[in-house]
């Protein structure tokens, strides 16, 4: 996957709904992908989570990432502390790597999604059509490495 925003622009930024955590990446996102699991929806509350994984060394969250909660292992997901809005996700498959929603970020108009992860578990009534590859399971490999 290409980079889908120009590395010279300025940060991306973002914020939580209540404005007290906010999100600054120095560099632009490696992926972009919708995902279609159940985790994810539900960790979201949409029918379909839209993500932009950061190397994680890019990312600040301030004054921090919030709450961490894992439910599946392997999996840490983090929540503002005031107003408990999704902040980002680990994953151990991913190292290195930070998840922030897309509905976050200032510039997610700029961010569009490359890929349909988990397609096998969209909701049968949800239908997108970006002509967009859809992983049927797991998107790892792609994750792991966007170049290829």
């Amino acid at each position: 996957m290409a980079d889908p925003v120009d590395a010279g622009a300025a940060p991306i930024t973002g914020r939580c709904y209540c404005g007290a955590t906010t999100i600054t990446a120095t560099a632009p996102p490696n992926a972009i992908a919708y995902c279609h699991c159940v985790d994810c929806r539900r960790s979201t509350g949409a029918p379909v989570a839209a993500f932009a994984g950061f190397d994680e060394a890019a990312v600040t969250f301030s004054p921090d990432d919030g709450r961490s909660v894992s439910v599946t292992p392997g999996v840490e997901r983090t929540f503002c502390a005031s107003c408990g809005s999704p902040l980002a996700g680990r994953y151990d498959y991913l190292p290195g790597q930070v998840y922030v929603g897309l509905g976050l970020l200032d510039q997610a108009d700029e961010l569009a999604p490359q890929l349909h992860a988990h397609a096998s578990q969209r909701l049968k009534w949800l239908h997108i059509d970006d002509g967009l590859p859809r992983v049927e399971n797991t998107s790892r490999a792609q994750l792991r490495d966007p170049a290829g």
